[in-house]
């Protein structure tokens, strides 16, 4: 199984290169790996003690920066390695300023990985969430470099839990330790006889409280939601806006506002937007921006979770779309009621919010009017579901500290 599998890798390398001639995307993904070794090379030295953060893209990375800042804070002679499948991670993050050094990872080959692992001093390897690539899981045993994954999930319909994904079992055998996010996960591996399982929860829920206790104070925003039932509408498509259009223009009155940050931000897809909106609008990038307009554009990156805070109702975006719904957990940190569209089943957090009644889900544009005016027609709904939300983020942080600790024991640290 594993020379096979080596042949697909193969096949698969020689088909992406091809395509890449071709294709703008995958031709970022091939350039990106060719300078891989000459970059370890340059910013880390052999004698360098490296810990090794593994992330497919960039919202599994996030799951990890708890985990780097906690280290670098007590453990700076530790040198931070991150490495990302993606070129959406890696373009983003490849300036982190707490990693020593930001890489592609190199295709999954016998040769790649074994020359990856003698070129460093790894001290621990740490994969976030998933992303289990045999070759080097199996280098990484044979070096005897301890490796955990951090925020896993595992689902019974995935190949370690099938009857012919032996190879893909064996593979999890490089790992010393598993934190889990769920129950789910836990008995799923141990139901193939991996003991070695911690249900420590989702880094990402410190992730997002810490980033909630620095939000910018932002003077406009303030001014423009002053003494106004505001709904914050982040990461929308056209569909959301669509449906959050047809209240605005037809339903709203007076004492609501309205900040839309769409997904996209592209100027046609802006300009489009603006020009749907009835009532009076301005973008944040405007410089003549009123604080006295009912509705507000936001078309600048890095705000969004700023803004957040000063909600009144938050509606979450991508629930209409293949994707799924974007990040929940901001707006509950801040402790508000959420709506949604119908796409939020691979998202444990949305279906456990909308258990307990802190988010709403919604499946067209009659029922979000119902929603929303459910909310803001009855004063105590809002602070009641605002509340649940808040106490949701709060009895789900602490992954991060659990994590450390083991950290800790794995090297021996004080």
């Amino acid at each position: 199984m594993n020379l096979l599998y080596n042949i697909i890798v193969y096949s698969v390398i020689g088909g992406i290169r091809f395509v890449a001639l071709f294709n703008k995307k995958l031709s970022i993904f091939v350039k990106g790996r060719n300078a891989i070794f000459s970059t370890l090379a340059a910013k880390l030295a052999p004698k360098d003690e490296v810990i090794w953060f593994h992330s497919a893209s960039l919202g599994e990375f996030e799951q990890g920066i708890p985990i780097i800042e906690k280290l670098k804070a007590h453990h700076p002679n530790y040198k931070i390695l991150v490495t990302f499948f993606s070129p959406s991670g890696y373009e983003v993050r490849k300036n982190y300023p707490l990693a020593d050094c930001v890489s592609y990872l190199p295709f999954d080959t016998p040769k790649n990985a074994q020359k990856f692992i003698a070129s460093l001093n790894i001290k621990l390897a740490i994969f976030i969430k998933y992303e289990f690539w045999p070759n080097f899981l199996k280098a990484l045993k044979q070096n005897q470099i301890p490796t955990i994954l951090v925020s896993g999930i595992f689902r019974n319909n995935q190949l370690f839990f099938k009857a012919y994904g032996g190879f893909y079992r064996n593979s999890l055998q490089s790992f010393n330790h598993f934190f889990v996010q769920n129950q789910l996960s836990k008995d799923l591996l141990n139901n193939i006889g991996i003991t070695a399982v911690s249900l420590s929860g989702d880094t990402r829920f410190d992730r997002v409280f810490s980033i909630t206790k620095q939000a910018k104070k932002l003077d406009f925003i303030a001014a423009f939601t002053k003494d106004k039932m505001t709904l914050v509408a982040g990461s929308t498509w056209p569909e959301d806006e669509e449906i959050l259009m047809n209240y605005i223009n037809n339903f709203a009155s007076d004492k609501e506002k309205f900040i839309l940050a769409p997904h996209n931000i592209k100027e046609a897809g802006i300009k489009q937007l603006i020009n749907s909106c009835q009532k009076t609008s301005c973008c944040y990038s405007d410089p003549k921006k009123d604080s006295q307009a009912q509705v507000l554009v936001i078309d600048s990156i890095g705000l969004l979770t700023s803004v957040y805070g000063y909600a009144t109702i938050a509606y979450v975006g991508g629930g209409f779309n293949k994707s799924g719904i974007h990040n929940i957990l901001e707006p509950a940190s801040y402790g508000l009621p959420i709506i949604i569209g119908p796409n939020y089943e691979k998202f444990n957090e949305a279906k456990a919010l909308i258990q307990l009644g802190a988010c709403t889900t919604i499946a067209d544009k009659k029922a979000f009017n119902t929603a929303y005016l459910n909310l803001i027609d009855n004063a105590e709904t809002i602070p009641r579901k605002g509340a649940l939300s808040k106490t949701y983020i709060l009895k789900n942080i602490g992954a991060t500290d659990k994590i450390y600790t083991f950290i800790k024991s794995q090297l021996n640290l004080k």
